[in-house]
């Protein structure tokens, strides 16, 4: 008898024994008729009822200890888990070990992590969570979207994991507040929404981030850099110039950003400003601001523009801004302009000339009367590199352009492209892309500031073959 049915005889419920019909509907069967392979059994709420069970008196003998400050994290995990066992016993149903344990593991999830989400968020495969309503759960894996199996026991129950993760970065999310961003301990990103704005139920959004951040050598292997294409971001960053990382909606920004700060020299004071903290930043000097939301009364709310205004008192060397979406982008042009070299920041764009259009706009959010040349000559001065990321059909995530901002053309901002993806490669039997970034052969005008600075850039980075093979020039 398997774990459904056990569950059913111990509580008095009769066990049909039924075996799958031709078209795969259930039938009744006779004993004579049992064959002697074990065929599954139909669906059943057997375990989903003991767990219900369960839960609902481990919370009873918990009480108020649930929320004792003075418990430690493994404290109060050993409180429960001792707890867990004892309402088990009781319940008094028969289970192997192994069922035992995962009874356990689920109803600790339950109860001190994040439910059904909690094996997911340890699977490191998983790179994104989507939960739309307590029925449907997706995940993204190797930039791929699939269904998973595992679902919440209902909207009550999802609404109490949402609850439990936004409240520990102190946020909230109600039906006077009902969306809201959010991050894990780990820095995940999280986004959740709830109706009567979420018409399908409550909806949560998890972008995992990486317990060991990435590297620039794990973006050369995920063939979303480059050699010769980091070699020239590293001198970059190296010799303070301002760089804006552009790309739509979760073509990894933040990690490419990540990146780029790993290329700051130590020594030197980094302020990062960011809605949500997401950024890994290893060197030490650093800090970390982040902005707050209005309160139920709808006051004390403290934004980016007020964040950045407030960060050039504090003496930095760089300013990273973890997203430009709004008036703050104002803010950080003219703090590039005024002697804050080398600061970094991303905004939403689908090439390096929206970009530079995308920050006009965002700079008109200011609500400073300002004419359109004195926004472009200001993006013109400020802005020394976009660098452009795109998530390609296949899944993959690359870096498709490294564009020079070169200045001003009577109204326009001029644009070079000193790297760009090789589509012409086509793809290969699976749709993976073969190509990979290319450099164009042009030199970039910034490249003067290396020589000053004494920063030397391997012939091949432009396309120009190495003093070994000399008499060939190629990508």
């Amino acid at each position: 008898m398997n774990l459904a049915d056990r569950l059913e005889a111990a509580r008095g419920v009769p066990v049909a024994p039924s075996t799958p019909s031709r078209d795969g509907a259930p039938r009744p069967m006779t004993p004579a008729q049992r064959p002697t392979v074990a065929v599954p059994p139909p669906p059943t709420d057997a375990l989903a009822r003991l767990k219900d069970r369960v839960g609902k008196a481990l919370f009873e003998r918990m009480g108020s200890r649930m929320n004792d400050p003075s418990l430690s994290a493994d404290a109060l995990r050993g409180l429960v888990l001792g707890e867990l066992d004892e309402v088990v016993e009781e319940e008094n149903v028969p289970l192997s070990t192994e069922e035992r344990q995962r009874l356990t593991a689920e109803l600790a999830d339950d109860v001190l992590g994040f439910g059904p989400l909690q094996r997911l968020l340890d699977d490191p495969t998983v790179t994104e969570i989507m939960v739309n309503g307590p029925d449907n759960i997706y995940v993204e894996q190797s930039g791929k979207l699939t269904r998973t199996g595992a679902c919440f026991t209902s909207e009550e129950h999802l609404r109490r994991v949402i609850d439990r993760i936004v409240s520990r970065v102190g946020r909230r999310i109600d039906e006077s507040s009902p969306l809201v961003d959010a991050r894990l301990a780990d820095g995940s990103r999280v986004n959740a929404i709830i109706p009567p704005l979420a018409f399908s139920g409550s909806t949560l959004t998890i972008r995992k981030f990486s317990k060991d951040p990435f590297t620039v050598e794990d973006l050369i292997n995920f063939g979303t850099l480059s050699p010769e294409m980091s070699e020239l971001l590293r001198a970059c960053v190296e010799a303070r110039l301002n760089v804006i990382v552009s790309g739509g909606t979760g073509t990894g920004k933040t990690t490419l950003l990540n990146v780029l700060s790993s290329f700051i020299p130590d020594g030197e004071r980094i302020v990062t400003i960011e809605d949500a903290v997401e950024l890994q930043l290893q060197q030490e000097h650093v800090v970390r601001l982040e902005s707050r939301p209005p309160n139920i009364e709808g006051k004390g709310a403290i934004t980016i523009r007020d964040l950045v205004r407030n960060s050039l008192r504090m003496r930095p060397d760089r300013i990273v801004v973890g997203e430009c979406r709004g008036g703050e982008s104002l803010d950080m042009l003219q703090a590039m302009n005024t002697g804050h070299d080398g600061s970094l920041s991303t905004v939403h764009a689908n090439s390096p000339r929206d970009g530079i259009a995308r920050l006009e706009t965002l700079v008109l959010m200011a609500g400073m009367d300002l004419p359109l040349r004195a926004i472009r000559e200001q993006i013109a001065s400020a802005v020394d590199v976009v660098v452009q990321l795109t998530r390609l059909r296949d899944g993959t995530r690359r870096v498709t352009h490294v564009t020079e901002v070169q200045g001003m053309e009577g109204e326009t901002v001029t644009l070079q492209d000193a790297f760009l993806f090789d589509y012409s490669a086509g793809v290969d039997a699976s749709g993976r892309f073969l190509g990979k970034p290319v450099a164009t052969g042009v030199r970039p005008r910034f490249t003067d500031r290396f020589d000053e600075l004494g920063i030397r850039l391997s012939p091949r980075v432009f396309g120009v073959a190495e003093p070994a093979a000399a008499g060939r020039r190629g990508w």
